[in-house]
């Protein structure tokens, strides 16, 4: 069997069909217009490239899983929009839906970072933030889902006057730490800031604060950090560093007590845990 994956952005879809990272073929990435033209497009993907068993989608958010359709994303257009009756609609095959962090990190757990664990974090640090949980060996899931980029963090405007860039929450997590964020307030975006390691400090405060609160909550046995922000090299060392200060010995655990280096990684998969980890959505919906 095959299976079809859409890491589905605000920005742009990626589409491809295979069974894991040795067998992803047929990618093809396209951006984000409306829904019915971005639905269609991934719909003639699957369909010129010979058929699926199933489809998983692993979307841009908020969403709700039950009805299988994005909600209240900022995303002009998007709102309320259907996904998982459109596509079954179009292709006739089962469509799994979830977050794209939950997929990215369902990804990193079955070929990536994660393999072995069966608890442990997934942030997408880039235009917004996400989280993807997995806690005992299964995707969190519970009213809705996990929304790290928004947690509350604090904001020290003595250091920081920026307001935030969330239209939501102003200075939430993604309000304060997003690529995004990091655009607004430093006039440029986050690559053409490598030579400022001002820069860095602040994002690397700002992402250790919501690292912290996620140890503290759900004790993962790894944190995975990835998007386009992490992309930085000086800034996965910073965030291993002051995440360690912040915690200040308080967890009595050897991952948590040196440098760190195991214990905040970035994804194995890079660029392709999101549409793999789709991929691994439709296997499961596939009953495989």
């Amino acid at each position: 069997m095959t299976y079809g994956g859409v890491e589905a952005g605000g920005t742009k879809w990626v589409c491809g069909i295979g069974t894991g990272p040795d067998d992803l073929h047929a990618l093809e990435t396209f951006p984000t217009t409306t829904p019915a033209e971005t639905l269609a497009r991934t719909a003639e993907f699957f369909k010129q490239n010979g058929g699926v068993s199933a489809v998983g989608v692993g979307s841009f958010g908020p969403i709700d899983l039950r009805a299988g359709r994005i909600t209240t994303t900022p995303k002009p257009g998007w709102a309320n929009s259907e996904v998982v009756s459109v596509l079954h609609d179009a292709l006739g095959v089962p469509v799994a839906f979830d977050t794209d962090v939950n997929a990215a990190a369902l990804g990193e757990g079955r070929w990536g970072a994660a393999i072995g664990l069966d608890t442990f974090c997934y942030f997408t640090v880039g235009t917004g933030i996400g989280g993807g949980v997995m806690a005992g060996g299964r995707l969190v899931h519970g009213l809705v889902h996990p929304e790290v980029g928004h947690v509350r963090i604090p904001h020290d405007r003595m250091r920081d006057p920026f307001a935030g860039a969330c239209p939501y929450h102003g200075d939430c997590f993604e309000g304060l730490a997003s690529g995004s964020a990091v655009a607004q307030r430093w006039g440029k975006p986050s690559e053409e800031l490598g030579d400022r390691p001002e820069v860095w400090e602040l994002e690397a405060e700002y992402l250790s604060l919501g690292v912290v609160n996620v140890i503290c909550v759900l004790s993962p046995q790894r944190v995975i950090l990835g998007g386009g922000v992490m992309k930085e090299p000086s800034l996965l060392p910073l965030v291993r560093a002051r995440t360690r200060a912040l915690l200040n010995g308080y967890i009595a655990r050897p991952e948590l007590s040196e440098g760190l280096d195991e214990y905040i990684v970035g994804p194995a998969l890079g660029d392709r845990a999101g549409v793999l980890g789709a991929i691994e959505l439709a296997r499961m919906a596939a009953g495989v």
